[in-house]
C-alpha cells in the first residue's frame, strides 16, 4: 500500500511539472488509484494537488499537498504517459514506476538555453508572416525579439523573483518601443503592428485561456474561473505595456510623431469623380494588410510574403514550436506533431475563406481536425494524443488572433484606442479559445462514442 501512494504522489508530482492537461488531472489519478487500489481522493487547484489517502471506514487519514509550477515539456509528458498505461496495465510494478518518474523528474532540458533561444527567434520569425502579415524584413526584428523574451524568460526571470513579477510587462515595453522606433523610419520601411505583435506572441495567454475554458467546459468552476480572470488581467497587463513603449520613443524622439501622422496622410491618395462597384470590388489600389500598409509600388521585400512561402514556413513554425517545448527531435512523435498542426493550419485557412470575420468557428475547425486526428492516432496507434495535439492546438491561438487583425487595430492607434484594444485583444482570444474547446469536445464524440472503455483516464485535451 505504501509503494502504491509514493507511486500516486510522483505520479501527481510529475502530472503538474510537465504541463498535464489540466482538466484531466483528477479524473487520471482517480482511475489510478482505483485500478491500484490506494484509497485516494484528490482535489486540484491550480498547481497545487491535494490528496488524501483513506476511506470513510478508517478512523485515521494522510493529506499531502503536491505543489509545482511546470511549463509544457512535451517528451518528458510523453514518458510519464507511458509509465502511467505500463503501471496500470500491470506490465510494470510500481516501484519501477515510481523510479522512472523519478528519473524523468530529475532530468535536465533536453536543450541547452542557446539553442532554446534560436527556436524561439524562429518561431517569431516566421509568425510574423503567417498570421500578422509581416514583411521579409519585419520577420527578422520580430525574431531578435522573441529570442531576446525567450533568454530573459529562461534565464533572468528564474533567476530573480522580483523580476519574474515584472517580466512580461518589461519585454511588452521593450517590443513596443523597438517597433515603434522601426515604425517611425521614414519611408514605412517596417510595420509596427507586425513586429510588436510577433514580438510577443510567445508569452501570450492562449494556452491558459484554452485551459480554462476546457475545465469550465470539464465543470471544474475553480480552476476554470481562476484561470480565466487571470489570463484576461495578464492580456490587460500585455496591452499596458504595449502602450507604454509605444508612447514612451514617442515622448523621447519629438519628430517621430510628426513622421507618423505624416505617414498617415501618405496612405489616402485623392480621386475627383464618381465610380461605380459591380462585383463588389474596390477600383481604389493599395491597402492594409493584418493593419500592415503594403503598397503595390514597393519591392517584394516589404510586400506580404506569396502563397506558396506557406508550403515551407507552417512545417518549419510546427517543428519549431515541438522543439521549443522540449520535444525530442529523433522521434516519431514529432513528425506527428508536424503533420497535425499542418493538418489543422490548412482546416483553419480553408475556414476563413468561407467565413471571414467567425474567428470562433474558424477555429472550431481546425481544433475539430486535430482533435479527431489525435484521438484516432491514440486509439489506432496507441500513441500519446496530448501530446501530438499540443503543437497544433496552440499554432491555432495566435492563427485565430491573426485573423482578426493582430493584437492592434492598426499601427497608428492612439494611446486611448490601445488601451481599449487590451480588452477587446482578451474577448479575442476567449472567443478563439472556446471555438477550439467546442472543435475538441466535438473531436472526442466522433472517435469515443463508439467502440469498447478504456481501461485508463483519456489523456488528451
Amino acid at each position: 500500500m505504501f509503494k502504491r501512494r509514493a507511486f500516486m504522489l510522483k505520479l501527481a508530482k510529475c502530472l503538474l511539472t510537465f504541463g498535464a492537461p489540466s482538466h484531466r488531472i483528477e479524473s487520471q489519478l482517480a482511475t489510478a488509484s482505483q485500478i491500484l487500489d490506494a484509497k485516494a481522493s484528490f482535489v486540484h487547484i491550480p498547481n497545487i494537488i491535494i490528496v488524501t489517502f483513506g476511506d470513510e471506514d478508517m478512523t485515521s487519514v494522510e493529506t499531502h499537498f503536491v505543489k509545482a509550477n511546470g511549463r509544457i515539456a512535451l517528451t518528458a509528458l510523453q514518458g510519464v504517459h507511458l509509465v502511467y498505461r505500463k503501471v496500470l496495465h500491470d506490465k510494470m510494478t510500481v516501484e519501477d514506476g515510481t523510479k522512472r518518474l523519478s528519473s524523468i523528474l530529475s532530468a535536465p532540458p533536453i536543450y541547452s538555453l542557446l539553442v532554446r533561444c534560436l527556436l524561439a527567434f524562429v518561431c517569431g520569425s516566421t509568425i510574423c508572416v503567417l498570421a500578422f502579415g509581416g514583411s521579409v524584413i519585419d520577420m527578422w526584428i520580430s525574431g531578435v525579439c522573441a529570442f531576446v523574451l525567450q533568454y530573459l524568460g529562461l534565464n533572468t526571470a528564474t533567476k530573480s523573483a522580483t523580476y519574474a513579477n515584472v517580466y512580461e510587462i518589461s519585454i511588452a515595453i521593450l517590443v513596443s518601443f523597438v517597433a515603434r522606433a522601426l515604425g517611425t523610419i521614414p519611408g514605412r520601411l517596417f510595420c509596427y503592428n507586425a513586429i510588436a505583435s510577433a514580438g510577443v506572441v510567445l508569452i501570450l495567454p492562449g494556452f491558459t485561456i484554452l485551459i480554462s475554458a476546457l475545465e469550465l467546459t470539464s465543470r471544474n468552476i475553480l480552476c476554470g474561473s481562476v484561470r480565466m480572470v487571470y489570463a484576461i488581467i495578464y492580456t490587460l497587463f500585455l496591452g499596458f505595456g504595449l502602450t507604454i513603449g509605444s508612447d514612451l520613443y514617442l515622448v523621447l524622439n519629438k519628430h517621430a510623431r510628426h513622421t507618423l501622422d505624416k505617414g498617415e496622410a501618405e496612405r489616402y491618395t485623392m480621386y475627383h469623380g464618381t465610380f461605380h462597384a459591380e462585383n463588389g470590388t474596390s477600383p481604389v489600389p493599395g491597402g492594409a494588410i493584418f493593419g500592415c500598409y503594403r503598397d503595390p509600388s514597393w519591392p517584394w521585400w516589404r510586400q506580404e510574403l506569396p502563397w506558396w512561402t506557406l508550403f515551407f514556413l507552417v512545417p518549419a513554425y510546427s517543428l519549431c514550436s515541438s522543439l521549443s517545448n522540449l520535444q525530442e527531435l529523433r522521434s516519431w512523435q514529432l513528425l506527428v506533431m508536424v503533420l497535425f498542426a499542418c493538418c489543422a493550419f490548412v482546416a483553419n485557412r480553408v475556414s476563413n475563406n468561407y467565413l471571414p470575420g467567425k474567428s470562433d468557428i474558424i477555429s472550431a475547425s481546425g481544433a475539430l481536425v486535430i482533435g479527431v486526428l489525435g484521438n484516432v492516432y491514440s486509439r489506432v496507434m496507441r500513441g500519446t494524443a496530448f501530446t501530438a495535439m499540443v503543437t497544433g492546438v496552440l499554432f491555432l491561438v495566435p492563427s485565430g488572433i491573426g485573423q482578426g487583425g493582430g493584437l492592434l487595430s492598426s499601427d497608428e492607434t492612439s494611446s486611448s484606442q490601445q488601451y481599449s484594444d487590451g480588452l477587446q485583444l482578451a474577448i479575442r482570444i476567449i472567443e478563439v479559445a472556446i471555438g477550439i474547446t467546442v472543435g475538441l469536445f466535438v473531436s472526442q464524440i466522433f472517435v469515443y462514442a463508439l467502440g469498447r472503455r478504456k481501461n485508463a483516464a483519456h489523456f488528451a485535451f
